[in-house]
């Protein structure tokens, strides 16, 4: 394996690091994917909202050649429907979006983007104000996701229409939201054959490169030298290297860890999926991609922290030193874990990886993966479940994720569940029998592993099943804008909160 040795440092030498029969760039070039607003000049156009309420009165207001346009054209103000204006001299004359009712707006979601992905190559600035009951942050950072494309493999394109800023909003704010989301969706998107453990390494280190931050990884064998049991385990029947990814950034203020699970496939291990089971599970590390946008928004935006970002990764595949149903494996905090289901592994990478970031007690420590099917029964595929035992802090993200247009929900540290996860042969069992409450049973078990810090995780699902507006089918940030929203407060009170 000697053309690895440059990457190992000795700590990886029975690992081939999945090499390929085809030379594959390393994953850099997607994270300088920047949406941003347009500047105002002569040939920006008008956009105007128009509600179904109010139809009649917005177009007697603009002028009687538009309402007779509007109305011969079959305009209803309907949520998304989008007419063209036409000009005098045969150009563009701007548009109208139909706002909807107020019962169409709490249906739907980024009316902005379902505009942007009708509406012609051109730039447009809003009219007016948005009605009262649409955020224009959010609407404007709907509007720049409309314009993501994932175009590594095949030709593929956004909307192409621009948007000029409206004034008061925080330009550098949302297009940090818009790059941080790009990136998430990016890093998501890829297929394993691109998107490995490496492949992971790599675009932490160009994001680090982007923000002066800096990375350490802990590779390899030398997991069990350093007692990084358990990612080494979940990872060692591939020949991929699994390793410890460690970001740091910001030298003053709270401290904030991040924890992303970066499970790059998940066949199941020897509790092999099906093959339909088996199909999105590139997107097993999403909880790494979700954690890495957020790190770019918060750098981006230069907020007062510090930043640790902790990535487990690995690929959880099949051969012969796959670890086995039945076996009982050691962790970093000693305690010892019963695999009675090997597709249960992402819980077990981030158990080593919450309890080196326990170690320094972090202000606030929150862990985001693609965890349990159960979350998805229990909230469906667009809210992203998240546990606490802080109840101002499920407050405040609550409120900060009904501002941010990002939906979370909160599922409870059911104290009375902790049994099922204690099998008795070991201190704690990785998949309990039953099948009842399984995204609660996994929180448990990684509360465990998170010591006396102020803990706060995520069972996302990471992937929007078709293209609806400002989202198209894929890779998906969730419950990444909510924490940015509420991050300032929560850790302004992190002193209070512990």
């Amino acid at each position: 394996m000697e053309w690895l040795s440059w990457a190992c440092g000795g700590g990886c030498d029975r690992y081939s690091d999945g090499k390929r029969s085809i030379d594959h760039a390393p994953f850099t070039e997607d994270l300088s994917m920047q949406p941003h607003f347009a500047v105002s000049t002569d040939a920006t156009l008008p956009l105007h909202i128009v509600e179904e309420a109010t139809l009649r009165d917005q177009l007697a207001a603009l002028s009687p050649a538009v309402a007779t346009w509007a109305t011969g054209m079959g305009f209803t103000g309907a949520w998304g429907q989008v007419l063209v204006l036409p000009g005098a001299d045969g150009g563009l004359a701007g548009a109208l979006l139909g706002a909807g009712s107020a019962a169409a707006r709490r249906r739907n979601r980024f009316l902005l983007a379902a505009g942007a992905a009708k509406l012609p190559e051109a730039s447009f600035a809003l009219a007016a104000d948005l009605p009262a009951d649409l955020s224009t942050e959010v609407e404007c950072f709907g509007w720049l996701m409309a314009q993501y494309a994932f175009d590594r493999y095949a030709t593929a394109k956004g909307a192409k229409a621009q948007l000029v800023a409206p004034e008061g909003i925080d330009v550098a704010r949302v297009e940090a939201m818009a790059a941080g989301e790009c990136l998430t969706r990016t890093l998501i998107n890829t297929p394993a054959e691109d998107m490995g453990p490496a492949d992971l390494q790599a675009a932490v280190e160009a994001l680090a490169a982007q923000h002066g931050a800096e990375v350490s990884t802990i590779l390899g064998d030398d997991l069990l030298a350093q007692n990084f049991p358990l990612i080494h385990t979940v990872g060692r029947a591939s020949d991929r290297a699994p390793r410890l990814i460690d970001m740091r950034w910001g030298h003053e203020g709270p401290r904030l860890t991040l924890v992303g699970k970066g499970v790059c496939f998940d066949t199941g291990g020897l509790n092999l999926k099906p093959g339909a089971s088996m199909a999105l599970m590139k997107k097993d590390m999403g909880g790494s991609a979700n954690v890495l946008g957020l790190a770019h928004m918060l750098m981006a935006t230069g907020q007062n922290l510090q930043l640790r970002v902790l990535i487990p990764a690995v690929e959880n595949a099949v051969s012969g030193p796959a670890f086995r149903p039945g076996d009982i494996l050691p962790s970093r905090k000693g305690l010892t874990v019963e695999i009675n289901n090997t597709d249960a592994e992402g819980r077990l990478v981030l158990a080593d990886a919450l309890t080196l970031a326990a170690e320094e007690t972090p202000d606030l420590l929150i862990s985001m993966a693609t965890l349990t099917g159960a979350a998805r029964v229990a909230v469906g595929a667009d809210l992203a479940p998240f546990f606490t035992d802080h109840e101002a802090d499920a407050l405040t993200l609550a409120d900060s994720a009904l501002r941010a247009g990002d939906p979370v929900w909160r599922l409870p540290f059911h104290d009375p569940y902790e049994a099922m996860i204690e099998p008795g042969i070991a201190d704690l069992d990785n998949a309990p029998a039953g099948g009842f409450a399984g995204a609660i049973t996994a929180a448990l078990f990684l509360r465990r592993f998170a010591g006396a810090a102020r803990y706060m995780h995520f069972d996302i699902f990471g992937w929007s099943q078709s293209a609806q507006p400002g989202r198209s089918k894929g890779g998906l940030g969730q419950g990444t804008r909510a924490l940015f929203a509420a991050l300032p407060e929560l850790l302004a009170t992190s002193g209070a909160a512990k």
